[in-house]
């Protein structure tokens, strides 16, 4: 059964970093960062294809970098530069491919999900 392994949560403070880690059991193409703040719609983060092509959401641009070690299965995702508008429920996401030509950033593009790991960013 595939699955997706996250890690790397916590608090931090406003303009600190964080950097998130997925563990994946098997090779897959496509993989993405979506977060969801209780009581709201998920929001893709960013995504990246089996080329590393990368897309990003406008609101973390220039401060969060998505990236994948194919050797190690791992999914990364460094973030600088946290805004309490930040704080969500960040969960790993990925495609039941191979080899995928993206990237994605709608949640609705993936089709397995790891459980989710918290950040929570004080002002």
């Amino acid at each position: 059964q595939f699955q997706l392994v996250e890690s790397g949560g916590g608090s931090v403070q406003a303009g600190g970093s964080l950097r998130l880690s997925c563990a994946a059991s098997a090779t897959t193409g496509c993989m993405g960062w979506i977060r969801q703040v209780p009581g709201k719609e998920r929001e893709g983060v960013a995504g990246i294809d089996s080329l590393a092509r990368t897309t990003y959401a406008d609101s973390v641009k220039g401060r969060f970098t998505i990236s994948k070690d194919n050797a190690k299965r791992t999914l990364y995702l460094q973030m600088d530069s946290l805004l309490p508008g930040d704080t969500a429920m960040y969960y790993c996401a990925a495609r039941n491919t191979f080899y995928c030509s993206g990237p994605f950033l709608r949640s609705d593009d993936y089709s397995y999900w790891g459980q989710g790991t918290l950040v929570t960013v004080s002002s």
